[in-house]
């Protein structure tokens, strides 16, 4: 943890619940913020903030066979090794694909003519850009590329960096949903969560699994409903929940149509509509946030 940051992330049990949009929402209300979205698998944040980049690096997932098909003779033996199913005969030759191919390496070994050789893969990119309420990190990672996990320490990392060069000492990261190795990569070292939740069967049971992911870390949770009006009884249900795991709901967001239509525009919708019933619940979502720290 760095001690002179604080990292407030957002996550989600699942995805759709409007963890974004919140973030979005939070980056563009006062002093100048430093994002991190880590949804590197399908990151989407820099759609609403439209960060100019200004600095931009590969990032290197593993590594990919390559044929050389001036040594290749055809066999098929490493087709026939390969558990992957990355290897096939395509037009008289035998290609690879690199949205199979797992970099084990055993084509390299079982190949009788050591045709195929490893190359990294380095299609995957971070980026640092300017928006217009202060400094994003966000990064693409590639089809079928793996390693996110790794992906989003690193998004991480350079948020952090980039806050106290700016002596901007919140970073609020964009985290992705569900509970699997890229979320616990956001979570690690921050120093409090939001969990956002929508009121649905579904989004109770995504909600309890995530607040047990969380309490493995030992820092403060707390919760936000959206659309809660849309099912009362299950927010009333989740409300229940949280509070005999006394978590705090610091927010219930209403189903607000201009959030839609926010976005369509690449707002957030306290820019959009400040004084939409939506927006004037995250005011005072974001200083609940910022009263905790």
């Amino acid at each position: 943890m760095n001690h002179s940051v604080n990292e407030i992330v957002l996550l989600s049990g699942k995805g759709g619940t409007g963890k974004t949009s919140l973030s979005a929402a939070l980056a563009t209300i006062g002093d100048k913020k430093t994002m991190a979205d880590c949804d590197v698998d399908a990151a989407n944040l820099y759609l609403i903030l439209q960060p100019e980049n200004c600095y931009e690096e590969a990032f290197v997932t593993g590594f990919k066979a390559v044929i050389d098909h001036n040594r290749c003779t055809n066999c098929g033996k490493c087709i026939s090794y390969c558990r992957f199913e990355a290897i096939s005969i395509i037009d008289e030759n035998v290609c690879v694909s690199e949205t199979s191919c797992d970099g084990c390496k055993l084509c390299t070994h079982v190949c009788p003519v050591e045709a195929i050789t490893m190359k990294p893969s380095n299609k995957s990119r971070w980026y640092t850009g300017i928006f217009r309420n202060g400094v994003m990190v966000h990064a693409r990672l590639a089809p079928g590329e793996d390693n996110s996990g790794k992906l989003v320490n690193v998004v991480r990392e350079v948020a952090i960096r980039e806050a106290c060069e700016l002596e901007n000492h919140t970073v609020i990261i964009d985290g992705p949903p569900g509970t699997g190795c890229p979320a616990i990569s956001s979570v690690t070292g921050a120093r409090m969560a939001v969990v956002v939740t929508e009121p649905t069967r579904s989004g109770l049971h995504d909600l309890k699994r995530i607040l047990e992911l969380i309490s493995n870390f030992n820092i403060p949770v707390s919760v936000v409903v959206n659309k809660f009006d849309l099912n009362k009884s299950m927010t009333n249900e989740i409300d229940l929940y949280c509070k005999q795991s006394q978590v705090t709901v610091i927010g219930r967001i209403p189903f607000d149509p201009n959030i839609v239509m926010a976005m369509v525009h690449c707002k957030s919708i306290v820019e959009w509509a400040p004084d939409a019933p939506a927006s004037k619940e995250i005011y005072s979502i974001y200083h609940s946030i910022f009263d905790m720290l």
